[in-house]
């Protein structure tokens, strides 16, 4: 059989597509089996291998909704299922669109470039980077996108984690999908007794497994208090006036005399606006004299016509002294995008979100007594800019201030912690990530646990947490890898393209070989 001809008939594909999908949830928390990826990765490549441009569509569609439906189903939590399946099934779209490039990277490279060692190491790295930039496209489009189930999410408690801080995110996803990709090629060849054709897929299994985390440097230690109030700060909880704040306050209350550095509180931890409301500016200039310590906390402030989710450093008597307005609110969560539109297609629904937050442009940076804090709330944690402009700025620490009120009772958190895991490997800082109802922990350099509050339990957290200095690789060039990946792979994708057209035109393809508009 050609090598660009289908390995599966199209209902088989359909069905490894969706077990791919599924067997890719496995990999995310809770059940956090990281290994699961690699199966996910693999059914889904031998699903694309040899399709056409609509069985691309189907397939990929199929695996992004046994994948979305699954992965996001918290988002069903208080609004019913009508987000949940729009966005699943937007999402499963985004991924179907992102599949026909990887699909037609099978059909073309191996007509343009027959050879064993093309098929060993040229294509699995072309399939990997288009992976990638489908990951970049479905992250970045549209509003902001929803880079949530990022392949390279899934090993944050794995022994591949470390490789992030080398090449961030999207590079450890290009590399799982190159090693799933090799495999599959030499299991393809016939030529399976000759161990030199073994060598490329040995030899990134031996990058994936040896290479250590980039080591940043030790800069002594910051005594951090964090809260979880566990306060009714849900947005349909019922709750009387400033009970979410006098929750915090209570949280807080056995952290005073015990020597800090810095309290920390989570987002949403203040019910009303921190500069206009008195009796909230009472209480936090009482609580910043009882800790005696830099005070950073969060809540909506409100300038002109327009809010802010913010988060900052109050002194009492000054108020807020440094802040930074939340870079990525979310869409139809905290603001609603082209309401004219939406608010026509479901009334009830988006008439909800009353009010809209805008976009802060501020760095995600503020300082506390000499030391750099590099800042993310909540969605924030997801999109690589916040994170790597906080390490640029001097950040020596994370503080990720959360509220996943909204989604108690779901996976939500557990996979928002992974992702806070993630980022404390990546830049090799530690990371203290602090929410309303939980979890919570204050984690290590090293992605390992120092301290943690389960979700549903009011309490605190006291740590000495470790700061480092020095930038790892994956934040120097976390964006160049981006780009020369995503990008680069199709650029490549388009000269093959270019190459395989020419010469039909010039002899016309045996029949079946060509990119027929069919299943």
């Amino acid at each position: 059989m050609p090598p660009f001809r289908p390995f599966l008939p199209l209902w088989a594909a359909t069905l490894s597509a969706v077990a791919g999908g599924l067997a890719l949830t496995t990999a995310f928390p809770s059940l956090a089996w990281w290994p699961m990826a690699f199966v996910g990765v693999t059914l889904a490549l031998l699903s694309l291998i040899g399709r056409t441009v609509w069985g691309s569509l189907l397939v990929g569609f199929a695996f992004g909704l046994a994948f979305f439906l699954v992965n996001v189903s918290f988002t069903a939590r208080y609004l019913g299922p009508v987000p949940w399946l729009a966005l699943s099934i937007l999402e499963s779209a985004l991924t179907a669109i992102g599949s026909i490039p990887i699909a037609l990277a099978y059909r073309w490279l191996p007509r343009v470039m027959p050879g064993t060692w093309s098929r060993l190491i040229g294509l699995p790295l072309l399939v990997a980077g288009l992976w990638t930039a489908r990951e970049q496209f479905v992250g970045s489009w549209p509003y902001g996108g929803f880079p949530w189930g990022r392949i390279g999410l899934t090993q944050s408690n794995s022994p591949l984690a470390d490789l992030a801080s080398w090449v961030g995110v999207s590079g450890l996803t290009f590399l799982i999908v190159a090693l799933c990709a090799g495999t599959i090629e030499y299991a393809r060849l016939r030529s399976l007794r000759d161990l030199r054709a073994a060598i490329p897929v040995v030899a990134l299994i031996v990058v994936l497994v040896a290479v250590p985390q980039f080591p940043t440097t030790g800069a002594g230690t910051m005594r951090v208090g964090a809260v979880q109030g566990n306060g009714p700060s849900g947005y349909f909880d019922k709750h009387e006036d400033y009970a979410v704040l006098n929750a915090q306050v209570a949280a807080s209350q056995p952290l005073f005399g015990k020597n800090l550095d810095l309290l920390v509180w989570p987002e949403g931890g203040i019910d009303y606006d921190p500069t206009q409301d008195e009796p909230t500016v009472a209480v936090l200039n009482e609580v910043q004299r009882q800790a005696g310590a830099a005070f950073l906390a969060n809540g909506v402030v409100q300038k002109g016509k327009e809010y802010f989710n913010t988060s900052f450093l109050w002194q009492a008597g000054a108020g807020i002294t440094q802040s930074y307005a939340k870079r990525h609110p979310v869409p139809f969560g905290e603001y609603v995008p082209d309401r004219w539109f939406y608010g026509a297609l479901a009334p009830d629904l988006i008439n909800l979100i009353q009010r809209e937050y805008t976009p802060g442009i501020d760095p995600p940076y503020v300082r506390a007594r000499g030391v750099g804090i590099g800042l993310a709330i909540c969605f924030d944690v997801i999109y690589d800019d916040v994170i790597w402009e906080g390490a640029e700025s001097g950040a020596e620490f994370y503080a990720f201030q959360t509220n996943n009120a909204d989604f108690r009772g779901t996976d939500e958190n557990l996979q928002q912690l992974a992702v806070a895991r993630m980022r404390a490997i990546e830049t090799g800082r530690s990371v203290v990530n602090i929410s309303t109802v939980g979890t919570s922990q204050v984690i290590a350099p090293d992605g390992s646990t120092i301290q943690s509050l389960p979700a549903g339990t009011a309490g605190h957290v006291l740590a000495d947490v470790p700061l480092r200095t020095g930038l790892t690789p994956a934040v120097l060039l976390g964006a160049w890898v981006q780009i020369v990946i995503g990008w680069g792979s199709l650029a490549l994708l388009i000269a093959l393209g270019v190459v395989v057209y020419r010469r039909s035109a010039k002899t016309p393809a045996p029949e079946g070989t060509g990119v027929a508009l069919q299943p």
